[in-house]
């Protein structure tokens, strides 16, 4: 079976979303429920997070928790996945609303043998991560991402299944995907 793994900040997080504290913590939680729900249909899902709220809401629609070391997004992937057996990993990010389980089962079938399919975002940075193996991955999070993971491993493959390709950082990544902000 697969395993997906899902890197929560926590509903604190999003700062670039400039909403209130309360609607952008809703918000937040909100999309990671999207995406859980797409992914614990494709496989064992784990949310590597600090955030109680988080962690009830993975529970509660069968996923796992893995408790966030600190240190960023790639330390938190890279905790998650140092306990996994070999086999195909995902890793998908929390502000993907759109996420379907086609789009999951588009990425993991275009993982070649031996590397890996990323998901690149409009920014540069990475969406989604599809590993042959989870030994595979390297913690190359931040601008410019996308590139970093397309040279670190061969080969790679990049893809933009439509419901990963739209992350949401800011209000006008709201409208784009068609949520209405609440101000």
């Amino acid at each position: 079976m697969v395993s997906v793994v899902v890197p929560f900040r926590g509903a604190g997080g999003k700062h670039r979303l400039a909403l209130p504290e309360p609607a952008r913590a809703e918000l937040a939680l909100a999309m990671l429920g999207d995406v859980l729900e797409a992914c614990v249909s494709v496989g064992t899902t784990i949310v590597v997070t600090n955030d109680e709220a988080a962690a009830e809401l993975a529970s509660g629609l069968g996923a796992t928790r893995v408790a966030d070391p600190g240190g960023g997004q790639g330390a938190a992937v890279a905790a998650a996945l140092s306990g996994l057996p070999e086999g195909l990993a995902l890793v998908v990010n929390a502000d993907l609303p759109l996420a379907r389980a086609a789009d999951l089962e588009a990425l993991l079938a275009a993982v070649p043998p031996g590397g890996l399919a990323y998901v690149p975002a409009a920014d540069g940075t990475t969406n989604a991560l599809g590993l042959s193996s989870p030994s595979l991955f390297a913690p190359l999070y931040g601008p410019g991402s996308a590139a970093r993971f397309a040279a670190h491993v061969t080969p790679a493959v990049a893809v933009s299944p439509p419901g990963l390709v739209l992350d949401v950082d800011t209000v006008g990544d709201l409208e784009r995907i068609g949520w209405e902000p609440v101000r």
